[in-house]
């Protein structure tokens, strides 16, 4: 068992809630984040902050469970607590925490790991943390679900119809919902501290003053300090691209006055994590939020059986259409004349070829 605790700050939260550039904060106040890290890209040109292994692991996994990052399926918490009962994920991650502990680049520096999907695999990362020797504390991200609809859209809806962009709002406004609820939960009994977007892109350092005190970490600065800082050149309010509200956002009245509210209640977390009737009022929400998921599966069943029956329906018909083509194909080597060099075996070989290809299908 180790004999040290090394605090580990996992920075979760809605994708395009902020998360990278809390978690690239963290780094430029002391913090060490386990290499190597994603690249930069178009959809986050400042970087992402997050350890390739991290994403990679949730990804391989999510997968492996038809998961989507941001699932809004109640019944997606159950698959997930029934997939990690095998002990094979925390096994892993544990592993590569205690390679990170020992990592010699880290020297003694507090880890931060970001990753907007670790609420899925929130125990995993209780139980594997506790064994490697990481105190393992929560920072969530909170950004306006209106805000994050939008970003979402403007990062990866750009070249979609609107048809499929409208349709999409509505899921993300759901899989918000239900990513804030389970976030919430994971950090429930440990340390945790929650800081909203807005805040950190206006005074990072008055918005990290409680973070700091909350999750019982040290940085290389004194809050109180207005000497310049390396985070002065990195965060600045023209990273908060997308401004919306709901006027901008079409997704159900009920939907809208929930995500709403989930909103104002986690609000009331930044100060008081553990507000016991904060955390009632969530979950009597998460309670309504479920039976609601479940009247719309309902009300939807003949629209999904339709649409179900017509894709396996295209399914087979292309199946049919390639099987004939490659009997044709069989059909016109069985007439062909042998080839000048090889004679019969080269021909015997391409037609046993094609014959793999078709029962292949």
């Amino acid at each position: 068992m180790p004999t040290t605790s090394t605090p580990l700050v996992l920075v979760s939260g809605s994708g395009r809630s902020g998360t990278s550039s809390l978690a690239g904060t963290l780094k430029r106040l002391g913090l060490h984040v386990p290499q190597p890290e994603v690249e930069a890209s178009e959809t986050n040109p400042r970087g992402f902050y997050e350890p390739r292994w991290v994403i990679d692991f949730h990804k391989r996994h999510l997968r492996e469970l038809a998961l989507f990052n941001i699932d809004s399926r109640p019944a997606a918490v159950g698959l997930v607590a029934d997939y990690l009962a095998s002990g094979e994920p925390t096994a892993e991650l544990r592993e590569w925490l205690a390679g990170q502990l020992a990592a010699p680049e880290r020297g003694d520096a507090q880890i931060v790991v970001k990753d907007p999907h670790a609420f899925w695999f929130a125990s995993a990362w209780e139980s594997a943390s506790a064994d490697a020797g990481a105190d393992l504390r929560w920072l969530t991200a909170l950004r306006h679900p209106a805000e994050v609809v939008g970003s979402r859209d403007i990062a990866y809806l750009s070249s979609q119809s609107d048809e499929l962009r409208l349709t999409k709002e509505t899921s993300n406004v759901a899989g918000w919902v239900h990513a804030a609820l389970l976030t919430e939960q994971a950090g429930r009994g440990g340390r945790r501290s929650f800081v909203r977007y807005v805040d950190l892109l206006a005074d990072w350092r008055a918005a990290l003053a409680p973070v700091q005190q909350q999750l019982e970490i040290e940085l290389n600065t004194d809050l109180t300090s207005t000497e310049h800082h390396a985070v002065d050149d990195f965060i600045e309010p023209s990273m908060r691209k997308s401004q919306l509200t709901w006027d901008d956002v079409r997704t159900p009245d009920w939907l809208r006055d929930m995500a709403e509210e989930v909103w104002r209640l986690l609000g009331v977390l930044t100060t008081a994590p553990h507000d016991a009737e904060t955390l009632a009022a969530l979950d009597r929400i998460h309670a309504d939020y479920d039976a609601r998921y479940a009247d719309a599966v309902a009300l939807t069943f003949d629209h999904t059986k339709a649409e179900s029956t017509l894709a396996a329906r295209e399914a087979r018909d292309a199946q049919r259409a390639t099987v004939q083509q490659l009997r044709r194909e069989l059909d016109v080597v069985r007439h062909a004349q042998p080839p000048a060099v090889g004679g019969r075996e080269a021909a015997g070989i391409l037609r046993r070829a094609v014959v793999r290809r078709l029962t292949r299908r």
